[in-house]
């Protein structure tokens, strides 16, 4: 799963004590693995190999210049979003050919920027989208490669609604009928070449079975598309693979490819896969230290110096991060990471932060070790939504981010200072 691991009751990343990064670096703190992240680009890559698929890496779930390098050095390609993450991807250095770039509402600096950088597919929201596309490539003399996003209406009853993306009503993408009438208006126009289609049905996804429906919809679309005479050369089944926010719980990277291969074998279609969380989301954790236990009714609240504005998938998705000391006694050590927890002596509390908001709470009702003020404590499966999302709220600086590679540990984001909040403030300019 990753290399986030106890030893004589002291939580390791690969070979670095993550309390000796804090003592170093300070807390809060994202730390990183970079054996996860190899390991987990690697096992999808070969999972999938049959395939020969373009892997391009979502940069939203965790877009650090040093993550990006490290993948794109491995050939991984990359998905974005905005113009910012295209400027990412190419500062650090990876390749404008196996870019994806996904978003309902692309502005034209973004389109230019896209198209001047040579990047391999669109992903096409709107029929307005495509024509403001297809407009800009011939003002700019070149042409641009588009893929229409299917919504095929699939998804996957386990996926959180606020990402799930699959379904007709949706301001993703279009319907199956419209994709139909998409070909038929633009099919051949010669600024903007449209031979792909794209999926994406929300994350996580924790079933092949939802990837099939909606992959055997996509293949009958192409059939038809093709005998009416239209080139649809590639196809793009998306991500939204599933991460281990609890031990076992998400399906292996075997278990997809089992499913979806025999589907695309010998259908002459280039295939393109956009991962994000299930990559990055068990490589990195969010450490922190407690500043207060309290009291309140029957309550007991572990009051730490990060919260919502560090990590919102707990407040804003009601999301799961399985949360635990980073030094324990023999009998805390974890054997695996789950909801509940049984061992002997455990307390029950709520896991909170600083934030002036109600909602600021990382993880409710969950028993763990006694802790006490200054006690570190880990929250696991942050590497993905969690440094991408963070805020500024209640002026709050945002932390560190720490890279390990075996046993050397560097600095990969410094520490946000009280100065970086008020720096695009301090200059007034009259318009």
């Amino acid at each position: 799963m990753d290399f986030f691991q106890y030893r004589d009751g002291q939580l390791f990343c690969e070979d670095v004590a993550v309390d000796d990064i804090m003592a170093k670096v300070g807390s809060p703190v994202y730390i990183y693995s970079k054996a996860t992240f190899e390991r987990h680009y690697d096992a999808l890559a070969s999972a999938f190999a049959e395939l020969d698929p373009i892997v391009c890496y979502s940069i939203k779930s965790c877009g650090n210049l040093n993550i990006i390098k490290l993948l794109a050095k491995r050939g991984c390609g990359m998905d974005v979003v905005s113009g910012g993450e295209l400027f990412r991807a190419q500062q650090a250095g990876a390749d404008m050919s196996k870019i994806v770039y996904a978003g309902v509402g692309k502005t034209d600096p973004e389109i230019e920027a896209g198209i001047e950088a040579g990047i391999g597919w669109f992903n096409i929201e709107s029929e307005a989208e495509f024509e403001n596309i297809s407009a800009i490539a011939k003002r700019l003399g070149k042409t641009a490669s588009g893929a229409v996003r299917v919504n095929p209406d699939v998804y996957d009853p386990k996926t959180h609604a606020k990402t799930s993306t699959g379904r007709k009503e949706t301001k993703f993408g279009v319907d199956i009928e419209r994709a139909k009438r998409f070909f038929e208006s633009y099919g051949h126009d010669e600024h903007c070449r449209l031979t792909a289609i794209h999926l994406h049905i929300g994350s996580p996804i924790y079933s092949p079975e939802p990837y099939v429906r909606a992959i055997t919809k996509a293949l009958e679309l192409i059939d038809g598309l093709r005998a009416s005479g239209y080139t649809v050369d590639t196809l793009d089944i998306g991500g939204g693979y599933a991460a281990d926010y609890e031990t076992g719980k998400s399906p292996a990277y075997t278990a997809y490819a089992e499913a979806i291969v025999p589907l695309l074998r010998g259908r002459d279609l280039r295939v393109i896969i956009e991962p994000g969380r299930t990559i990055s989301g068990n490589a990195g954790v969010l450490a922190c230290k407690v500043s207060y236990i309290k009291t309140g009714g029957s309550k007991t609240f572990a009051i730490v110096d990060t919260g919502m504005h560090h990590l919102i998938r707990p407040s804003f998705y009601e999301g799961f991060h399985f949360t635990w000391p980073t030094k324990v006694a023999d009998e805390h050590v974890p054997t695996a990471r789950a909801q509940e927890m049984d061992m002997p002596g455990l307390q029950t509390y709520d896991v909170v932060g600083p934030i002036c908001e109600t909602s600021d709470t990382l993880a409710k009702g969950r028993k763990l070790p006694p802790l006490k003020r200054g006690d570190h404590l880990c929250i696991f499966t942050a590497g993905a939504y969690g440094m991408v999302m963070a805020s500024n709220y209640n002026a709050m600086p945002r932390p560190a981010e720490v890279l390990v590679d075996g046993g050397e540990a560097a600095v990969i984001r410094r520490r946000e200072t009280y100065d970086d909040l008020v720096e695009q403030e301090r200059r007034v300019t009259a318009i």
